[in-house]
């Protein structure tokens, strides 16, 4: 009976180890297979004490823990502290901070990588999705109109048979698109209020203007599996503003160039007068007074630009564009602003696409680059550290401390997936890429550069890090106002 209540005592105490800090499970290597054992899914943040971005999510990551505890949720939250756990870290991959996983159903061994925001309603929102339906079953009109007078942004699929090939891929899609909604309908009335006569994906987008009001489009379905299922990975885009005299004819000849490719090439239209695709217009170095323009990218692991020689719309100069480019007879369409007078004048030197390559591969300088976004609010936080940084090195004879606008100036040798990134080349023939992954501070970059990129540096690899404030792709349904579909 004693060694009975002895063995209960140490189950308990092991139990136990598992201990809350304002409702966050705090984890470690010796309990975290406990921790799944009785919190199946759980989403955990594998932090650094010093990291200023895990400071300023942990209030929220609390608060989301809260929340859904005082839900009586089953979900969880815990947290890492990965320079402690640094066996757990290694095991899962992680290379910057925070970095957020999800465990579902006490599975350890591929967990989801969080991708929402970073307050406790993002967060809180984003586990519902993946722990519960991605698609809400609408069985009216009233619920149909709920869910677009709820949400800025609103996905609805119109499907009479939920099992066939457009529903599913449909449900595929949603279960990888965190911050909108979708839903699904087979109800009659529906149907027929939106004016939908069969199956469409019918994405809804309240207007500034007419906050009542929802601008729509239609995908139809006979090339949905497609389009959701990501297997055309090259899309044509037009940029065209809807008020243009000539907008119709422009229209008819990018439908009438798409009837050859299907299957092939994705042709989306975008309007250019749309405030919400100025972010797009902004990615492929467009600006409103150059629109009407036509734009080809590839969505495969790197993102590559291609710009037709002619800026004729006709279905014959699309045609003919296409055909090169799955030739493979296109060169990639890279950006670059004009190299500025004053580049060089200033402690941190501004590159551009083109004096890239004649200061960063020059073999006698160390230099040290920061790939930044103008509207990024990390990248604003770091330039009065990047501009000390610059100050204590601006008389070395061999270090120079650059920056670029990466939203203007593209390299082919260098791909940037984040705002910031920071690279360092080294001196050296090699031409070598080495990408910091230390403290943000004045300290943290001496130490690297003091220690020729060792100290806080890693070689130069592609990697999801979460520490970034942008990793999404412009086209996303958010900036999107008009796609027409193969039809």
């Amino acid at each position: 009976m004693l060694k009975f209540l002895l063995i209960c005592t140490l189950a308990v105490a092991s139990r136990a180890e598992v201990g809350e800090e304002e409702d966050v499970l705090v984890l470690k290597k010796s309990n975290f297979e406990e921790a799944l054992k009785a919190h199946p899914n759980i989403l955990v943040e594998f932090y650094a004490p010093w990291c200023g971005h895990c400071k300023a999510l942990a209030p929220e990551f609390a608060k989301a823990a809260g929340l859904l505890k005082a839900e009586g949720s089953e979900v969880r939250l815990g947290k890492v502290d990965a320079t402690e756990e640094t066996e757990l870290a290694q095991e899962y991959g992680v290379r910057g901070y925070p970095t957020i996983k999800f465990f579902k159903g006490g599975e350890k061994e591929s967990p989801k990588e969080y991708s929402a925001g970073r307050q406790a309603d993002d967060i809180v929102a984003w586990l519902k999705k993946r722990t519960g339906p991605a698609v809400a079953t609408l069985a009216g009109v009233t619920e149909a109109e709920s869910l677009i007078a709820d949400n800025e942004v609103a996905v609805i699929g119109f499907f009479k048979d939920a099992d066939s090939e457009g529903a599913k891929a449909f449900e595929k899609a949603a279960e990888t698109t965190d911050d909108v909604p979708f839903a699904m309908t087979a109800d009659d009335a529906v149907f027929a209020k939106f004016e939908v006569s069969k199956d469409s994906v019918v994405l809804f987008k309240k207007s500034k203007c007419y906050p009542h009001m929802s601008h729509v489009y239609l995908i139809f379905l006979q090339t949905a599996p497609k389009i959701f299922g990501g297997e055309i990975k090259s899309h044509i885009l037009m940029f065209l503003p809807k008020t243009a005299k000539d907008f119709q004819d422009k229209m008819d000849q990018f439908k009438k160039a798409a009837e050859g490719f299907k299957g092939r090439i994705l042709f989306i239209f975008i309007d250019s007068d749309v405030d919400d695709n100025q972010r797009i217009l902004e990615f492929f170095g467009l600006k409103k007074e150059e629109c009407p323009a036509i734009r080809l990218i590839t969505l495969e692991d790197e993102m590559t630009k291609y710009r037709p020689e002619s800026d004729a719309i006709t279905a014959e100069s699309i045609i003919s564009f296409c055909e090169l480019f799955i030739e493979g007879k296109l060169k990639p369409h890279l950006m670059s602003q004009d190299i500025p007078e004053d580049w060089d004048k200033n402690p941190v030197r501004v590159l551009v696409g083109k004096n890239f390559e004649e200061v960063v591969f020059d073999s006698s300088k160390n230099v040290f680059v920061e790939f930044y976004a103008p509207w990024c609010g990390h990248c604003k936080q770091l330039t009065p550290i990047w501009e000390k940084l610059a100050e204590k090195y601006k008389d070395s004879a061999d270090i120079i401390v650059a920056k670029m606008d990466s939203t203007a100036n593209e390299i082919e040798a260098v791909k940037v997936h984040s705002f910031p990134t920071l690279k360092f080349f080294p001196a050296g023939e090699e031409r070598k890429v080495i990408d910091y992954n230390g403290e943000r501070t004045l300290e943290g970059f001496t130490k690297f550069l003091e220690s020729g990129g060792k100290e806080g540096g890693a070689p130069a690899e592609d990697e999801d890090d979460l520490d970034a404030e942008v990793r999404s792709s412009p086209l996303s349904p958010r900036c999107i106002d008009t796609v027409t579909a193969q039809l």
